[in-house]
């Protein structure tokens, strides 16, 4: 069975994320969102278990959610030495698909104040 794994890097200042909530939701068929897990990041930026797996990992439309607001404003993490309100980055969301049940689904998310990227990782 295939598994859904993802780690955070704060780019700004080359570390782990930990302690940024995420929120793991996938698509109905009706196209509404439902949340299926919900987690914060460790020390290493990981999850200490995989969001998706075994039986519950499908093929199929998801979403994770990561909340990189609230990271950055409970830190002093911010180089930059600007706070602003709104943040410029608030909720990052990235919709990808599943259409493999027996892959390892890896999505790394690089993030800073003003950017993000990420990628299919392994």
């Amino acid at each position: 069975m295939g598994y859904l794994t993802t780690h955070i890097l704060d780019t700004t200042k080359g570390i782990a994320a930990a302690g940024v909530k995420i929120h793991l939701y996938k698509q109905t068929a009706d196209g509404q969102r439902q949340r299926i897990h919900s987690t914060l990041s460790n020390n290493d930026g990981r999850c200490d278990q995989p969001l998706l797996q075994a039986d519950d990992f499908s093929v199929g439309v998801y979403e994770l959610e990561f909340a990189i607001d609230e990271y950055f404003n409970a830190s002093d993490l911010r180089s930059d030495g600007e706070t602003t309100t709104p943040n410029f980055l608030n909720t990052v969301v990235i919709r990808f698909g599943i259409s493999d049940e027996n892959a390892h689904y890896h999505i790394p998310l690089l993030v800073s104040p003003y950017s993000y990227s990420t990628y299919r990782g392994s």
